[in-house]
């Protein structure tokens, strides 16, 4: 197990990680309705100045509508869109696929309707974040926050209108927020809530996706789509900018509600259901040893499945040299069909929610 990276090394890795994502070429790229409820909107002009640090430059966002605390957004280092997103997103084959990719690399296998499936390799989304995409006739975002570790796929589909999400440059409890260019709400991707702007309060929709290794799609799907590293921009795919960032015991980059949360390791990997306001957390290493944990969330029997083979993405410099992590699926115990979960750091659910319980067999 990995030592403790100590503040300094943190801070240096995090400016590192910055200049790489600003100063590489940053040459241009490049029906069923999401859920409407959520929390009350919140408008207090008075506590914008006092609250809100991070910059309002270039923001057209209505600040005076907002769901959560001003004060908990900061600055991640790049500004708005400063890490893109993939807004045109280009496919190849998996045979022409397997000349950048290694056979354990993790990509995030999406099945839309229709049966058309389509990989999302994480040493591409390491470095842009958010994938908008239409899949099986659906608009999709794919998005992935490393300093969380979650990967989390939703409908852009909201109120009648189709939404393309972009990043802010600015972080809540260390995950990602993402804005929607149509009105430049800021949204919270854990969870998918509109936090602050004219949608603060509403919900967007979580679509079944899981991890695999790349071995196994291809395997299963020796047809599937694959996302290319043609993307329109200059970055080290197969690169982790993040080397050693997912140290078990090391804790986030910045600062998180929950840190007196010892139940677990900040960055022990967990397997999160949530359904309604019943949140259920599998840790992998009690799932590696027991390899399949039935779990009943909201009256659904569960069934979370562990598959070892997978590497981790925030391990090694060479992401195909990252340590075997493995992965996990989630499936109904009476359909078998994949359901919505994520496999985060527990460091993110105890921030975001900090009432979850832990299953261990």
């Amino acid at each position: 197990m990995k030592k403790s990276l100590i503040p300094a090394a943190l801070a240096l890795v995090t400016v590192a990680v910055v200049l790489a994502v600003v100063l590489v070429d940053s040459s241009s790229d490049e029906e069923a309705s999401p859920e409407a409820s959520g929390p009350s909107q919140t408008t207090a002009p008075e506590a914008l100045d006092d609250d809100l640090s991070v910059s309002t430059s270039g923001w057209k966002t209505d600040f005076k509508k907002f769901t959560v605390s001003l004060s908990e957004f900061e600055g991640g280092g790049p500004g708005k869109d400063g890490i893109p997103a993939i807004d045109t997103p280009k496919f190849t084959t998996a045979k022409q696929a397997d000349d950048y990719l290694e056979a354990r690399e993790p990509v995030v296998q999406l099945v839309g309707a229709g049966g058309e499936v389509r990989a999302y390799p994480l040493q591409i989304l390491i470095w842009h974040e958010i994938v908008n995409d239409t899949v099986g006739g659906v608009p999709v975002t794919i998005t992935f926050c490393p300093l969380c570790n979650t990967t989390i796929v939703f409908d852009r589909r909201l109120d009648g209108r189709v939404l393309d999400f972009g990043t802010t440059g600015n972080l809540r409890n260390s995950d990602l927020v993402m804005y929607d260019r149509q009105t430049e709400t800021w949204w919270q991707q854990f969870g998918g809530d509109g936090v602050v702007g004219v949608l603060a309060g509403k919900k967007l929709t979580k679509l079944p996706a899981s991890i695999v290794a790349w071995e196994n799609f291809k395997r299963e799907h020796p047809t599937g789509k694959v996302l290319s590293r043609d993307t329109g921009f200059g970055r080290s795919y197969g690169q982790n900018p993040y080397t050693g960032y997912d140290s078990i015991d090391s804790p986030p980059f910045f600062p998180v509600k929950g840190q007196d949360d010892k139940r677990l390791q900040p960055k022990e990997r967990v397997v999160f259901i949530e359904r309604g306001e019943e949140r259920v957390v599998v840790p992998f290493a009690a799932l590696a040893e027991k390899e399949k944990i039935e779990v009943e969330v909201a009256g659904e029997r569960l069934e979370v499945v562990w598959q070892a083979g997978t590497r981790s993405a925030l391990d090694a410099g060479d992401i195909a040299a990252g340590r075997d992590v493995g992965t996990a699926t989630v499936r109904s115990a009476d359909t078998g069909k994949l359901v919505v979960f994520d496999l985060p750091f527990w460091f993110a659910v105890a921030a975001f929610a900090g009432d979850a319980e832990i299953v261990t067999g």
